[in-house]
């Protein structure tokens, strides 16, 4: 006899989020049942350690967790992992649909739920990573210093090295894409917004800081590199 459709999904994992015992248990028995790997988390802190360490396919995510917030997961999340999210949440307010949306969120769904309906919304996310595929490693260590983009945090010999607000947005767009050449009008629009496609002079000042604060010599760098012409690269 054939399966049904919401069966076929390998092992699949998906990191349940919320601090309601119910709700982690009735979907833990279902998807379970359906051939998921389910891994759960009760806190904000523990779900982004979760997402960096057990890799999962889909997040389901309350909103209203103790601690660190949904909003402030998801905005976490974003900056290292394009993992689906689907909100889960008791929450109706148009406006705070559109807020989780806009923080990155792939879905919403309203508490209480039909189950057929969230297997429903849960399969979509599920085919939409199958045909994005890849994902960014959370951490990206070099001889010198290490980037955590789970916890927005760099350490250098053990030591955790405090930067500016655009310092970090520089060095998280490098990390992010570890290896590759980062073009300057990128950087620019991504960190400063769009109309400073032409501060090349920003980029200069803040790549200046970062080295004299990570590299061992800022003269000579191993790891921040300047692509003359055309942008910066991190390199491992």
């Amino acid at each position: 006899m054939q399966r049904p459709v919401d069966e076929v999904v390998g092992r699949t994992r998906v990191l349940v989020v919320d601090d309601e015992p119910q709700i982690v248990r009735a979907l833990r028995i279902n998807l379970s049942a359906r051939g998921y790997d389910v891994v759960t988390a009760d806190t904000g802190t523990g779900a982004l350690r979760a997402i960096a360490s057990e890799r999962p396919d889909v997040v389901v995510l309350d909103l209203g967790l103790p601690g660190l917030g949904g909003l402030e997961v998801l905005a976490g999340l974003r900056g290292w992992s394009d993992v689906p999210v689907i909100v889960l949440s008791a929450r109706t307010d148009s406006s705070d649909k559109i807020e989780a949306l806009d923080a990155g969120a792939d879905d919403y769904v309203t508490k209480p739920f039909g189950m057929d309906e969230f297997l429903a919304r849960l399969r979509v996310a599920v085919r939409r990573r199958v045909a994005a595929g890849g994902r960014v490693d959370p951490i990206v260590t070099t001889s010198t210093f290490t980037v955590n983009l789970a916890s927005k945090t760099v350490t250098r010999e053990g030591l955790r090295v405090h930067l500016t607000r655009t310092e970090w947005g520089v060095l998280e767009m490098l990390a992010r894409n570890n290896g590759k050449l980062v073009g300057q009008k990128e950087l620019l629009r991504t960190v400063w917004g769009p109309g400073h496609d032409h501060g090349s002079n920003y980029l200069r000042i803040y790549m200046s800081q970062l080295r004299r604060k990570l590299e061992v010599d800022p003269a000579r760098p191993r790891h921040l590199i300047t692509e003359t012409g055309m942008g910066y690269r991190l390199v491992e």
